[in-house]
């Protein structure tokens, strides 16, 4: 499994060391008479805590049990990112700041750092996984398309889960407008999302797709065969045309859909209108195809539908965006001008990403 560079997610348990300057406060936060409303609202943005443990053969050493984030995950998508414009606390020595800086020279200007990620691919059904070596390689120019990596699904950009992402970030960046009571160093976020994409029940004008079993075979008017795989099913065709089919689980297998579906409307045109039921209508979105432009493929337009969701889909994706690694945390009576930075900075990116 994927680990950040504190805390390993299958096991989820972080060390405490005489050099843990958030160990006090990390005790504040999780603490069960904590009335500090800052700090109550902190845990939101934090694992889930479950005490501290110490093992067996190590009775002095100390970890603190936090939440596994991808436990509820089928197939889940991680990034870890390293928020801040130092990845150093004020006490460092001069040479803790040389070899922090000389990791990532561009880390004060952008903000962030990458520090490892791994996308599920449902075309291949297998995992592409970076390291912070592929992050501390992304410049000013290249780091927009280095983080959209990660959310795409070998067929499509998940448009759904970065709005999510977008959102969730922007409440952690409300809370730190807010506070002036911990400044943050090299502490990171992560984010982690559902790869298997699981698509709405949808509708497309002449066209209907909904989540339901399907006959193994069903004809077009005019006798024209639907070919398709074990993913989309002919389930009823009507005289006018219209057919109702079911969409199986994964996004990615549309490409069933074969050119001779529509050999028969050279000169009509296909009103696509897609809404989510299951959401009670919150999103809709509609375009139009003719079979000159398509020239017989239908795919390219099916993925802009199907894959390329509009950007006010916020809460349909099943995304976490959780604060992680707290070595370097401390008091302070100031904003955190530096963390602040980065989550803006993320927050354009991210947005860029969603626009283009």
């Amino acid at each position: 499994m994927y680990c950040s560079n504190r805390a390993v997610l299958g096991t989820e348990v972080v060390k405490i060391d005489e050099n843990w300057s958030y160990h006090t406060s990390s005790k504040e936060v999780y603490d069960s008479d904590c009335c500090d409303s800052v700090l109550l609202e902190l845990r939101e943005y934090l694992p889930k805590y479950f005490g501290v443990w110490s093992p067996p053969t190590a009775p002095n050493d100390t970890y603190l049990k936090l939440e596994d984030v991808t436990r509820k995950f089928k197939k889940p998508c991680i990034m870890d990112v390293k928020i801040g414009q130092k990845s150093y606390d004020p006490y460092a020595s001069a040479e803790k700041i040389q070899q922090q800086v000389s990791k990532y020279p561009l880390m004060e200007e952008i903000g962030f750092l990458v520090l490892g990620m791994r996308v599920y691919h449902v075309s291949s059904d297998s995992y592409e996984t970076q390291n912070q070596h592929y992050g501390r390689s992304l410049t000013k120019e290249t780091v927009k398309d280095g983080i959209s990596k990660f959310f795409h699904s070998g067929y499509c950009l998940r448009k759904d889960v970065i709005a999510a992402s977008i959102q969730k970030v922007e409440k952690i960046l409300e809370w730190f407008e807010g506070q002036k009571q911990l400044n943050f160093y090299a502490s990171s976020l992560l984010f982690v999302y559902e790869g298997s994409c699981q698509p709405p029940t949808m509708r497309l004008g002449d066209v209907t797709l909904a989540e339901k079993g399907g006959v193994p075979k069903g004809l077009l008017s005019g006798g024209d065969v639907l070919e398709y795989n074990n993913n989309i099913h002919v389930i009823n065709s009507t005289e006018n045309g219209k057919i109702e089919a079911s969409v199986g689980k994964g996004l990615s297998k549309f490409y069933a859909l074969h050119k001779k579906a529509y050999s028969k409307r050279h000169h009509s045109q296909l009103s696509l209108k897609v809404e989510n039921l299951e959401q009670d209508n919150m999103w809709k979105s509609s375009t139009c195809i003719t079979q000159e432009h398509l020239n017989g493929n239908v795919i390219p337009q099916l993925e802009k539908v199907f894959c390329h969701m509009p950007a006010d889909i916020k809460e349909s994706a099943n995304v976490e965006v959780r604060m992680i690694d707290f070595a370097h945390v401390f008091p302070s009576n100031t904003k955190d001008e530096g963390y602040i930075y980065g989550l803006k900075n993320l927050i354009t990116v991210l947005q860029n990403i969603l626009d283009n």
